[in-house]
C-alpha cells in the first residue's frame, strides 16, 4: 500500500527542513508532495536545496498565496498513492504516527482516518484555542450526527479514489470542516486514533485565527444545509 503525503509549506524556512527529513525517515511505501503556497521567506531557496538531496520529493509552486486548502488540491493532483495524509510543514505533528494512522486501515478496511490531538498526549493549548476547537468537534458531532473529538486535526488520512471524488473546493483552512462534512454526508465511517501534538503559537509562525473559526463554522453548516 502507497501513501501519498501532502504537504503544504506557506513561509516555513524555519522547520521544513526537519520536518522532510522526518517524514523521509519514516519507513513506509510513500511518495512525498510538497506545494509551496507563494512563500515570501527563504522557503523557495531551502526547497531547491532540499531537492537536490532528495530528489524523490514532487515539489510544485503557487505564484501566489492561495491558502492551505488550495494547496492540498494541487497536491492532489500529483498524487499516485492508495491513501493520502496531510501534513503540515511545521513541526506540530510526528510523522512516525503514520503508521498508527494505518492500523485502522489493515485492521478494518478503513477508508478514513483522523488522528486526534485530545486523546493522545499533548502539549497544552491556549484556553481559547483549545475551547475553539472543541466547539467546532461539537457543532460536527451535533449536525453530522457522528462523536468525533477533533475535527480540526491536520492528520487527516483519507483512501485516495474517495478524497479525489469529494470535488474539495476551499481555499483556506475551511479544507478541515469540508472534507470532515464530505466525508460523512457520504456515510463514510471516519476513524479516530489518539496521536501527540506539540502545537506552535503565534510567535512561532502559527497562522490560523479566529476568523478562520468562523469561516469553519460557516462551511459545517453550508454543507449539511445548502450544499
Amino acid at each position: 500500500m502507497k501513501l501519498s503525503i501532502l504537504m503544504p509549506v506557506y513561509n516555513e524556512a524555519s522547520t521544513l527542513r526537519e520536518i522532510v527529513e522526518q517524514v523521509s525517515r519514516v519507513n513506509l511505501d510513500k511518495e512525498i508532495i510538497l506545494v509551496d503556497d507563494g512563500s515570501t521567506d527563504e522557503t523557495p531557496q531551502i526547497l531547491k536545496d532540499i531537492q537536490k538531496e532528495y530528489p524523490q520529493l514532487i515539489v510544485r509552486h503557487h505564484d501566489k498565496n492561495r491558502g492551505k486548502g488550495s494547496a492540498v488540491r494541487t497536491g492532489l493532483t500529483e498524487a499516485t498513492g492508495d491513501y493520502a495524509v496531510i501534513q503540515d510543514a511545521d513541526l506540530e505533528y510526528d510523522p512516525q504516527e503514520y503508521h498508527k494512522l494505518l492500523e485502522p486501515v489493515t485492521r478494518f478496511g478503513a477508508q478514513a482516518v483522523y488522528g486526534s490531538r485530545f486523546i493522545g498526549v499533548h502539549k497544552n493549548m491556549f484556553f481559547w484555542r483549545y475551547l475553539g476547537n472543541k466547539f467546532l468537534s461539537l457543532v460536527t458531532d451535533l449536525l453530522y450526527n457522528t462523536p468525533l473529538s477533533d475535527m480540526e486535526t491536520c492528520y487527516k488520512l483519507v483512501k485516495m479514489d474517495i478524497l479525489k471524488s469529494l470535488s474539495l473546493k476551499s481555499k483556506r483552512f475551511e479544507f478541515e470542516p469540508e472534507i470532515t462534512a464530505k466525508l460523512l454526508k457520504r456515510k463514510i465511517r471516519i476513524f479516530e486514533i489518539p496521536i501527540s501534538y506539540a502545537g506552535r503559537e503565534y510567535a512561532e509562525g502559527k497562522k490560523i485565527t479566529w476568523k478562520d473559526g468562523l469561516s469553519a463554522l460557516w462551511t459545517l453548516l453550508k454543507y449539511r444545509f445548502l450544499d
